[in-house]
């Protein structure tokens, strides 16, 4: 299947450069798979767009200031973005993957860092663009309190921000981050989008509607950052991305009743991966009392039957995305019609001047 078949034009004042304010302000296009129809909303509406029951399953992974921007002695700058720790090469956190900017002026034993912070060693440099490097940091927490310490939020590079002391950086500190994160798990280099709709009121406006909430954490992986580069979609090696299910999301998963619907395609990843490892049976390894740990190496493409939800609120995606992929297939489970469906529906977005991205507004495949 060509690459090219995910393409579609955008023009680039529809990239939102900032949230909605306040998040539910921002709209909601709504689709019905059965009959075909689209229509226009505002987030805030979500509750009441929603089958009373309806169980709902989000990432409630949070994003770390990832982006370490540092200058070279030479005086140019130097851009590391976080990715993850290799905790499978070293148990301590000390070595993670990363991405360096400009990457080429830093081969394997080159090092980086900043004088009486940190320095750091690169010990190998993957084909997909990826750098591996070893940390020493010269206080207590190591990595993590060195991003929180020094690095500013991940945003993606369509969103600009000229330097990082405006007013719009302390602004992305808060808004590029649900209202739900959990501080605890502070693992994700790029923020869980469709998420960052929700406030405290839509909250309570679903609990009132009796939607029961459901978490899970998926650390998102470096496909977020790129578009598919293969021609044929079939040859794309997709990323693996770690992610966790408590218990009682497990059990969730596997029972039924209540129409589900997944907060982003990051939840519904995890949820389709887990579904095929364990194949929704009810007591798969480990019990159904303990985590699932796993990581997510499935990719979602046409025609795909979709297993773990009916319902998915997603953002609009870039063009030859894995996220395109994902969503025109369950635009149509099972069918290739969801492809050429799917750009008929950003299409009539563009027109209506809907805003694109992760600042963006969002979508309701129901």
């Amino acid at each position: 299947m060509d690459t090219v078949l995910f393409d579609y034009p955008l023009p680039p004042e529809r990239i939102a450069q900032t949230p909605a304010a306040p998040r539910d302000s921002s709209r909601l296009l709504v689709v019905e798979r059965a009959s075909r129809r689209v229509s226009h909303h505002i987030f805030h509406e979500l509750p009441d767009l929603l089958p009373p029951g309806t169980r709902l399953f989000r990432n409630h992974a949070a994003v770390f200031k990832a982006r370490l921007q540092l200058t070279r002695p030479t005086g140019g700058a130097l851009e590391c973005l976080l990715l993850h720790p290799a905790l499978e090469l070293d148990a301590g956190g000390n070595t993670w993957w990363c991405l360096l900017k400009p990457g080429k002026k830093y081969p394997p034993g080159a090092t980086f860092g900043v004088e009486n912070i940190f320095t750091a060693t690169v010990l190998e440099k993957s084909s997909d663009g990826r750098v591996l490097a070893r940390f020493t940091v010269l206080s207590t927490g190591g990595v993590p309190a060195l991003a929180e310490r020094f690095g500013v939020m991940p945003l993606p590079p369509y969103i600009r921000r000229e330097t990082v002391d405006t007013a719009h950086n302390a602004g992305d500190t808060e808004n590029y981050q649900t209202v739900y994160a959990d501080q605890s798990k502070k693992i994700a280099a790029a923020a869980p989008t469709a998420g960052l709709h929700f406030t405290p009121g839509v909250i309570t406006a679903l609990t009132k509607r009796s939607v029961t909430t459901y978490d899970l954490a998926l650390r998102v992986g470096l496909d977020t950052f790129r578009p598919i580069t293969a021609s044929k979609i079939e040859d794309h090696v997709i990323h693996r991305e770690w992610y966790e299910i408590p218990p009682t999301t497990r059990a969730a998963l596997s029972s039924p009743g209540g129409s589900r619907l997944a907060v982003g395609t990051t939840s519904l990843r995890a949820m389709e991966d887990y579904l095929k490892k364990t194949g929704g049976s009810r007591g798969p390894t480990p019990p159904l009392d303990q985590p699932w740990l796993a990581e997510a190496d499935i990719f979602i493409y046409p025609p795909r039957e979709f297993s773990g939800a009916e319902m998915l609120l997603t953002n609009f995606h870039l063009p030859r995305s894995t996220l395109m992929c994902l969503v025109s297939a369950f635009l149509t489970p099972g069918a290739m019609e969801g492809i050429d469906w799917l750009k008929e529906i950003y299409a009539e977005a563009v027109a209506k001047n809907y805003r694109f991205y992760s600042y963006g507004d969002a979508m309701l495949v129901r």
